[in-house]
């Protein structure tokens, strides 16, 4: 009823009829699957470049632990406090590389949900045009 409240009559009948031929619902499942792809893709990037971080993290560990055991005992805080530094512009840059991957996968995300919007509307369904207003 939510639905209906929002869509015309005319809207809901021009959907019905798109729907009897199962042409939509072979269109629809052809976006779904890319979608789905697509998704998978990104999470797989993102999911990578978090394992990537955590192996410069371990790396950059490993140095800091092996200077600090060579390190003369005078030497240490300054050794110390140089390793803080490095460890934090390290942290700094791992927090804008996975910004700006979150960045591209919503920018992907959208262009996506673009293409859909345009195919539907291409294949004549009713209601659908290519828009970013979120409702």
């Amino acid at each position: 009823s939510a639905s209906q409240q929002r869509l015309s009559y005319t809207t809901l009948s021009e959907l019905a009829l798109a729907l009897l031929d199962g042409t939509v619902f072979e269109i629809v499942q052809g976006l779904l699957e890319i979608q789905h792809l697509t998704e998978k893709n990104l999470y797989s990037q993102r999911r990578q470049l978090h394992s990537e971080h955590r192996g410069l993290k371990q790396e950059l560990f490993h140095r800091h632990k092996e200077a600090q055991q060579c390190c003369r005992p005078h030497n240490l805080p300054l050794l110390r406090a140089a390793q803080q530094r490095e460890m934090e512009a390290m942290e700094q840059q791992i927090r804008e590389e996975q910004r700006m991957m979150d960045e591209k996968i919503v920018l992907e995300l959208d262009q996506k949900v673009i293409d859909q919007q345009s195919t539907l509307e291409k294949a004549g369904v009713s209601g659908f045009y290519i828009t970013t207003n979120p409702q």
